[in-house]
């Protein structure tokens, strides 16, 4: 058996019980399901196979060696619930859904002064023989750019060794790995960051480009099995927690030695939006900032209700390039009898009930010179469009169209100017901010382009946008630092992209914040030239609670110099602050090859501060060089959301739904509440709890406690120490 086999111990993140009454009880247990194992020493298949004797409804799935030691099974909810009880097991966890986050960038960023670069044998700095794994959709490794560059992959959704892009049917269609490929090693037409680096593709991402955690992980297993030197996953989740298994997968992956570099997320521009692997401490988190480009604008009403909002363009759209003025009709949700008065108009119509290529189709083919989606929720979205489209689409958030409806006289629309002007080292909207729950950790690291991409994609070339293109520029630089330092460690290379980085400041000429642009933008010149490394690269002091008196707290970290001439340093003291007292240590001088461990005091008084975060750059002076370090710290409980990554949907065990939903510090009240969409009228609670756990929540629901089949309004919400939070959806009830 397995428990007699290994010594084990509790590494934190278990499935978290259901909350089920008892009569609930029996069909929860009888659900199928699939979970990820872990243990805390590498077990066999044999091994495997023996424990599970004891639990008829499990079958093994993937035994893995490399990114968890564990495995994967599928079964029944019941005997999963049983499993993780067993003195022998550290984590059950079920597996939940990922997705792909959809020439001028790559010289923005220095790729091209590289090449003047030389490493130890000679070689133009080009990422030769570096190899770079790509979990993903898969790869065009057909395409003429990436033909020299391909090396192999395996294929973790049908199980075999052909990573090709899903080409049928034409509905679920990929290119999105195909375009991460070619902004890190084109070597054709187009040149990627470093077009002599060596692709490994590990398909993990399926038709329609979602695959689970199961596939995911197998895929981190595979490249670390094929020994890859750089890993780059432009995918995720929008659950924001460090203890998911990718996220606790790539730090592991890390500490093999492999570089790992994942998409933040496309879900800014509100704060607490990254996801999941963007949190996993270890690995290189990348946000999107924009390249040199002309970024639309529109603008309406008059006098004191004038207002404004950039137009960000759909993938797959033709550009925005609508001149002077034009009039703008509410189009309601898209359909084709909302759309009547649209005609040589701009229409404008609500996110939500039909799809994006529907409302576009709609529109076209009532007339429309041109579609602008608002948001149906907080913040700025992304989309694809498919083709056939020939008008332009481009969203705006949903304050700004709700601005624009009100702009309009009933039945009537309104005049709305188009302007263009040009935009480089802005904070993209749609990138996704941390800071990170519970650890309170700093991310994105780092900045780079992610938008209006021009890249590789099956049968040709295509400009997408978003932290997944951001992400492989950063990947791309990984490979060209380890072609000149072979020997460094990934906490080395990730020093020397951010140590180097450019803070990044917004239009107002503030600096972003720390949790939103990391260390600042890419600059791969300076981090070729970089002989100074800091370890950690950013700074994290975590959660301060207590109520009165001085707080204090050190954090440790070390400066190396890798040049071969003595470095001086000094700190630049931070701007003087209420309630916050700096302690830095004096100049000191380090010997050439050398280290030297540094002590940084912080004292904080409470009475001085509001709750919140508090974050800035300390700088380190070196030579006229300004090192920059990223520091964040918590007072109490801020204000991160209490609540988030709900889904609902039937169940597949008949008569049943199922809900899951992430809470990132648990609640003290916790409920599921219905309301009938167009009258709101209070239909009943799914569910209520008190006291819930931290973490994912996951529960089955009776079809017949819940409202007839319809179209319902629901509010999910959940209070922890006095805030309250709530997620607002429409739900399908069959």
């Amino acid at each position: 058996m397995l428990k007699k086999v290994l010594s084990l111990i509790l590494v934190g993140f278990i499935l978290t019980q259901p909350i089920v009454s008892a009569e609930e009880e029996l069909p929860l247990l009888q659900k199928q399901t699939k979970a990820i194992v872990t243990t805390s020493h590498p077990v066999s298949k044999k091994q495997v196979n023996q424990f599970l004797a004891d639990y008829p409804s499990l079958k093994l799935r993937n035994v893995y060696k490399h990114a968890l030691t564990g495995f994967s099974v599928s079964g029944r909810e019941g005997d999963l619930i049983k499993l993780k009880k067993e003195k022998g097991i550290d984590l059950v966890e079920e597996v939940t859904v990922y997705r792909a986050e959809l020439n001028e960038s790559i010289r923005f960023i220095g790729s091209d002064e590289a090449r003047t670069f030389f490493d130890k044998n000679h070689q133009r700095v080009t990422g030769k023989d570096v190899k770079v794994g790509i979990i993903d959709t898969g790869i065009d490794y057909t395409h003429p750019d990436l033909v020299q560059s391909y090396k192999g992959g395996k294929d973790l959704v049908d199980g075999d060794n052909d990573p090709m892009e899903t080409k049928e049917p034409a509905d679920q269609a990929t290119l999105h790995g195909t375009h991460v490929a070619g902004i890190i090693a084109a070597n054709g037409k187009m040149k990627g960051v470093a077009p002599q680096a060596e692709i490994y593709a590990y398909r993990a991402l399926g038709p329609g480009g979602a695959g689970d955690t199961e596939q995911v992980l197998a895929a981190i297993d595979a490249a670390i099995e094929d020994d890859v030197d750089v890993l780059n996953l432009s995918l995720g989740n929008n659950i924001n927690g460090p203890d998911l298994p990718i996220s606790m997968a790539l730090n592991k992956a890390v500490d093999k030695g492999i570089v790992a570099v994942t998409s933040n997320g496309n879900s800014g521009p509100n704060v607490w939006t990254v996801g999941s692997p963007g949190t996993a401490e270890k690995a290189i988190s990348v946000g999107a900032s924009t390249p040199p480009l002309k970024v639309a604008y529109a603008a309406w009403g008059l006098g004191e209700s004038k207002d404004k909002s950039p137009l960000l363009a759909f993938q797959g759209s033709k550009p925005w390039e609508l001149t002077y003025s034009q009039e703008i009709i509410d189009g309601g949700t898209g359909k084709p009898k909302e759309l009547k008065k649209v005609k040589g108009k701009v229409a404008l119509v609500e996110r939500g009930t039909t799809t994006f290529s529907e409302k576009a189709k709609n529109a076209e083919k009532a007339g429309a010179i041109g579609v602008i989606i608002y948001n149906n929720t907080k913040g700025s979205f992304m989309g694809l469009i498919e083709e056939g489209v020939k008008i332009p689409v481009v969203s705006i958030s949903k304050k700004k169209g709700e601005s624009l409806i009100k702009a309009a006289e009933k039945g009537k629309g309104t005049m709305a100017n188009f302007t263009y002007r040009m935009e480089q080292d802005l904070l993209a909207e749609f990138s996704s901010r941390g800071p990170v729950t519970v650890t309170w950790g700093i991310k994105p690291d780092i900045l780079a382009p992610g938008v209006g991409i021009d890249s590789t994609v099956p049968s040709g070339y295509l400009s997408l946008q978003g932290t997944s293109m951001a992400a492989p520029h950063v990947a791309g630089a990984c490979a060209l630092l380890l072609q000149i330092h072979p020997d460094w460690t990934p906490k080395q290379i990730k020093s020397a992209l951010m140590s180097t980085s450019k803070p990044l400041k917004n239009e107002k000429g503030m600096l972003y914040r720390t949790f939103e642009q990391g260390a600042g933008r890419l600059q791969i010149r300076e981090a070729l030239e970089a002989d100074t490394l800091l370890e950690p690269s950013s700074m994290a002091f975590g959660l301060f609670t207590k109520k009165e008196g001085i707080d204090e707290h050190e954090q440790k970290f070390v400066v190396q110099n890798t040049s071969d001439k003595v470095r001086k340093y000094s700190f630049v003291v931070p701007p003087k602050e209420n309630g916050l007292i700096w302690d830095l240590p004096a100049s000191f001088k380090i010997k050439p090859g050398g280290k030297k461990e540094i002590v940084l005091g912080l004292q904080i008084n409470p009475s001085q501060l509001k709750t919140g975060i508090y974050d800035g750059y300390l700088t380190l002076l070196e030579a006229g060089k300004r090192i920059s370090l990223p520091f964040l710290y918590v007072k109490e409980e801020p204000n991160y959301p209490r609540v988030m990554g709900f889904d609902f949907g039937p169940a597949e065990t008949k008569g049943m739904y199922h809900y899951e939903v992430y809470l990132p510090r648990g609640a003290d009240d916790f409920g599921i509440a219905l309301y009938e969409a167009d009258s709101f009228r209070y239909m009943g609670l799914i569910d209520r709890a008190e006291q819930v756990p931290q973490g994912m929540i996951k529960k089955e629901v009776k079809k017949s406690d819940l409202p007839p089949p319809g179209t319902y309004h629901a509010i999910i919400f959940a209070r922890r120490a006095g805030q309250e939070d709530q997620i607002e959806t429409q739900i399908v009830i069959n």
